[in-house]
Parts: C-alpha cells; sequence; structure tokens
C-alpha cells in the first residue's frame, strides 16, 4: 500500500475531526514601536546535541558544568521543542532564508559541487536587516557557497571571519606528512587536479574580496573558538559605542568533529578533550554575554542560543542526545531537537520553559519583526512568527507541525505531540528503509521512538495528511530549485 493510499485510508472515518490549524501561515503582524532597534546576537553552535548543557540535563554528567550557559536559560525562556533539519547546511539555509532547505537547493551538506550554497536569488535576514540601517557580522562556519558571489560578505554581512565548508576538512592538511598530498595555501604549483583543496579561512569586508589568512588544519582549528569569539566581542562594543543597531552571528565551532579543545583549556576539566570543549563553549559564549553587559546594551539586546543539528555521530567524538534516540543525518529526535534559549530582558519572560514546537525556519519571520524589516512577498516563506510567543503574550506556538526531510527525502512529519516516520533511519551510517506501512508515535509516551501505535491512531493521518499535502502542493506552485544551480537564477513563473 503507497503512503498516498494508506493516509487517505486512515483519513476516510475522521475527516470530521480535522483540525483548521495551518502548520505554516506567517501572521500578519506590525512591528514592535521602539524609539531604538534591538541589537540581536545569535549563537548557533555546531552539532551541539539535546543533552550536553547543564540545563537541559548534561554539564557535569559530561564531564564539564556549564554555568553560563544555564544562567542565560534562566534569564530567558528555553524551548523543548525546537527543532531544526538534519543536516548543517540545510539548517543553516532554513535560518538565512525562513525557507526549508529542500525548496532552495541546500538540502545536504555539498561535496563535491562547485556552485553550491545559496543562489544570489535568495534572501537572507542579514539582507533584510542591513537594509533596516543594522551593522552585520559573522564569524565561523558559512556552509551555503564557496565562491566569492555566494560568501556572506555578498550575501548582507558587513564583515565576516571563517571558513566557507566544514570543519572535519581541518583534518586534511595533515595527510601532507606522509604523501605531501596538501600544497600550502598560494602554492603555485596548483592544487592536485583529482583532489579538492583544503579548506581555508577567510576575512572579508562588504565591497571587498575575501582574503585568504590561513589554512585550516587542527592547529587552527584548536583556535578557532576564540578567534570568532573575540571577533564577535569587538563587534559588538564597536557598534554599542557607535550607537549602532547590530546583528552578530556567531557561527560557534563548537562541538563540530575535530572536537578539539584550544590549548588554554586542554586538560582542564581531567575529563578528556569533549568535556574541555563544552567548558570552553560554556567560557566563550560568556565571553560574548560579559560584552553585551559592559557596552550597557543588554536590555535592548536579543540573545539567542541553540544548535544547527543533532549530535555528533562517528567515533572518538559521539555527542549526547539526552532523552532522546538517534544522530543527525536522520528525522530522529535526536537530529532534530536542538536545545533553544532566548533572552530579551523585561520582555521575554525570564525563567519560562516550554515544549510547544519551534522550528528553525521561524527565526527569519521573527527576527525580521524584531528589527522592523517585512519579509518578502515574491515567495514562499516557510517560516511563522513566533514573537509574541516568545515575549509572553500568548502560550501556544503558531506552529503545530512540520515535514521533515533528511536530504531530498520527505522521511517524517511532526504534528503536536506525535511523530509519522514515512522513512526509518536510526543513525547516520545506517541505510534509509522506507517503511511499507508510516510508523505513528507519540512523543509524550515514546521519547525513545520505540512502539509504533499506529493500529489504534490512524486519526493522526488527517493532520499529517494535511501538513504533507499542503507543503507538497506549495512545492509543485514553486518548484524548488537543484542542487548546484548556477547565478543568474531566474525562478519560473
Amino acid at each position: 500500500m503507497s503512503i498516498s493510499n494508506w493516509i487517505r485510508s486512515c483519513a476516510r472515518g475522521a475527516l470530521g475531526l480535522a483540525m483548521l490549524v495551518g502548520y505554516a501561515h506567517a501572521q500578519e503582524t506590525k512591528s514592535i514601536p521602539a524609539s531604538k532597534k534591538p541589537n540581536i546576537v545569535f549563537i548557533l553552535t555546531d552539532n551541539l546535541g539535546y543533552g550536553e548543557l547543564g540545563v537541559y540535563g548534561g554539564g557535569i554528567l559530561r564531564g564539564a558544568p556549564t554555568p553560563r550557559i544555564d544562567q542565560l536559560a534562566s534569564e530567558g525562556m528555553r524551548l523543548l521543542n525546537f527543532n531544526v533539519e538534519a543536516q548543517c547546511t540545510p539548517s543553516r539555509s532554513a535560518l538565512m532564508t525562513g525557507r526549508f532547505s529542500i525548496r532552495s537547493g541546500t538540502y545536504e551538506v555539498p561535496i563535491g559541487v562547485a556552485t553550491e550554497g545559496l543562489t544570489t536569488w535568495e534572501i537572507t535576514i542579514a539582507q533584510l536587516l542591513s537594509a533596516q540601517g543594522y551593522a552585520t557580522g559573522m564569524w565561523g562556519k558559512w556552509h551555503l557557497g564557496s565562491t566569492e558571489e555566494r560568501l556572506p560578505t555578498n550575501r548582507g554581512f558587513d564583515e565576516w571571519y571563517g571558513i566557507p565548508r566544514t570543519y572535519d576538512e581541518a583534518m586534511w592538511p595533515s595527510l601532507n606528512e606522509t604523501n605531501s598530498m596538501w600544497p600550502s595555501v598560494g602554492n603555485k604549483q596548483g592544487w592536485n587536479a583529482n583532489i579538492a583543496p583544503p579548506e581555508v579561512i577567510y576575512e572579508a569586508r562588504k565591497g571587498e574580496k575575501a582574503r585568504q589568512i590561513a589554512t585550516l588544519d587542527l592547529n587552527n582549528r584548536r583556535t578557532m573558538e576564540a578567534e570568532i569569539t573575540s571577533r564577535a566581542v569587538e563587534f559588538i562594543k564597536r557598534n554599542a559605542s557607535a550607537g549602532k543597531p547590530f546583528y552578530a552571528y556567531v557561527s560557534s565551532s563548537m562541538v563540530h568533529m575535530p572536537v578539539l579543545p584550544n590549548p588554554e583549556f586542554a586538560g582542564k576539566t581531567g575529563n578528556g578533550d569533549w568535556a574541555d570543549c563544552l567548558a570552553e563553549m560554556d567560557y566563550r559564549t560568556g565571553q560574548i554575554l560579559d560584552a553585551i553587559k559592559e557596552a550597557g546594551i543588554e536590555d535592548n539586546t536579543v540573545v539567542i542560543f541553540t544548535s544547527d543539528n543533532g549530535p555528533e555521530a562517528t567515533d572518538p567524538w559521539q555527542g549526547d542526545s539526552g532523552p532522546w534516540r538517534g544522530t543527525y543525518f536522520t528525522a530522529m529526535e535526536a537530529s532534530l531537537r536542538a536545545p533553544f534559549i532566548i533572552r530579551w530582558p523585561g520582555k521575554v519572560p525570564a525563567g519560562r520553559v516550554n515544549n510547544e514546537i519551534v522550528h528553525i525556519v521561524d527565526m527569519f519571520p521573527t527576527l525580521a519583526r524584531v528589527g522592523g524589516a517585512e519579509v518578502p512577498k515574491d515567495r514562499p516563506i516557510d517560516g511563522v512568527d513566533q514573537l509574541d510567543f516568545f515575549l509572553g503574550k500568548q502560550e501556544n506556538s503558531n506552529r503545530d507541525g512540520f515535514p521533515a526531510y533528511v536530504a531530498d527525502r520527505l522521511s517524517a512529519v511532526k504534528w503536536r505531540n506525535w511523530k509519522v516516520h514515512l522513512i526509518w533511519q536510526e543513525n547516520m551510517y545506517d541505510p534509509p528503509l522506507r517503511l511499507p506501512l508510516p510508523k505513528i508515535i507519540n512523543l509524550l509516551t515514546d521519547l525513545k521512538e520505540e512502539r509504533d501505535v499506529a493500529a489504534t491512531n490512524t486519526w493522526v493521518a488527517v493532520p499529517v495528511m494535511k501538513i504533507v499535502t499542503d507543503f507538497l502542493g506549495s512545492l509543485q506552485k514553486y518548484p524548488p530549485i537543484k542542487v548546484g544551480t548556477p547565478d543568474p537564477y531566474v525562478p519560473p513563473k
């Protein structure tokens, strides 16, 4: 039986129960009136599992307390059901554009694709905020394009320090010790035509060509987090002093493989590299929070701390997913649920904890509203404005569910406390298996996703079918961009 036939069969006797709730329709909302635009600091950690932070049940259980991040949570709102996409590139794309990555051809980590990343037709949150007078800065991994026109400083950011791709490439230059495979940056001999060049660390400013300043090797990998934080702190102080509103996108290198602490933190916990990195991540976050406070802008600054996806799955760098099962690159809860904290003193109620569904695409319209910008009207935006929810003006999120893609495969659908798996894959190294009949999971009674309760809960097919049909209908109306699409891209009419 096909998935669509199964859904229709299950829904036949329960159509009257369908909830009149849209899952991805942006609210018509007005900007917050303010004499001064609020600053935004968005800290996006890399592959930080749900179970790593003390406030999420980790901390000392993982070998290192996380007091600064835990304190941040007590000063703001903490979500238990914040959802991301299954891989680094898709989540970062969703954050930047408010669109599910299946739409923009960014639904998988690019390997060997010359024109990977976002086409220049896509509009980023940095572009929206820049148009509203914000200074915009980014530090760390971009992962949304390696060609000059697709680098951050051509996509709305005033300045950038970091890498275009990913940190595991830091291991590539070490091959040089045995076979001289990697020339240094700028070597006139060029690269081996059959092998990709090693990752380069860039420094860039808007209006100028990005400069290559180093090769990402294991030594530079160890000091990346310190450099990212130092530059972010300087940006915050500089713009606070100038009285200019800013958007600081701190794309943390922690805790992406290879998980290597700064020499100042190596051995600090006595519990190994992973715990040392957690301690460093907490310390670096504290440095950013201290800079905000010392600049006297704490009450007018929105701080968000989250992760781009679930925990690492590769030995010896496996992360911890807390109560959830699985790893990233899957549609298991361990992949989709990430820690999320938002603080805005005097506006976001302190100490609030909530299990309502929010998705990373929602950050786009929410932050646009914070900055007084309007989202584009010429393309489907999947994110919904969650600002009133964050501000405590309503108890419920403006989202009931979403389709969960892994690469270009619709693998699962979440709706309220229910989840329907169409493809089963527990670990990124397992093969994805298309199920003959979907599995229905009650996430309140089965956190490990071990029990299929489809036999007694076929009614769940009704709201799930609405999410699926609405989204697939939208993809039909607005054909998605293919991976590797070159610029200039012109959307079909």
